[in-house]
């Protein structure tokens, strides 16, 4: 799917994800996959020029895979913020709540992605 996102768009995104988690009856994952998916719509909506990105949902044998891609090469690093930051704690959130997540660099933009083992 691709979208064009804005400050509301992740709780329609998470909407979205619990309809295929309850199709998939992998509802136990909904939570942690529901804040991830948030995350990385966020930091599209933050740091990509045009809010423009793609976003798979995909059913895994191990459970479910969440990519979210965009046009904006560079990588994306989990680090700690500063407590008193009133933002940065994003990718450390997705790392938190997440059995694996990387970025794929492309010519193009990059991919975020998160896995959640069922």
């Amino acid at each position: 799917m691709r979208f064009t996102v804005g400050e509301h768009s992740a709780g329609h995104m998470r909407r979205i994800l619990r309809m295929f988690l309850t199709r998939w009856e992998l509802d136990r994952l909904a939570d942690a996959a529901g804040l991830a998916l948030t995350e990385l719509v966020a930091n599209v909506v933050r740091h990509v020029p045009g809010r423009h990105c793609a976003v798979l949902i995909l059913r895994e044998p191990y459970g479910l895979r969440v990519e979210v891609a965009d046009a904006v090469p560079g990588a994306v690093h989990a680090k700690a913020a500063d407590p008193l930051d009133a933002g940065g704690r994003g990718l450390v959130l997705v790392e938190a709540v997440t059995d694996r997540w990387g970025v794929d660099e492309r010519a193009d933009g990059k991919t975020v992605w998160f896995e959640c083992d069922a």
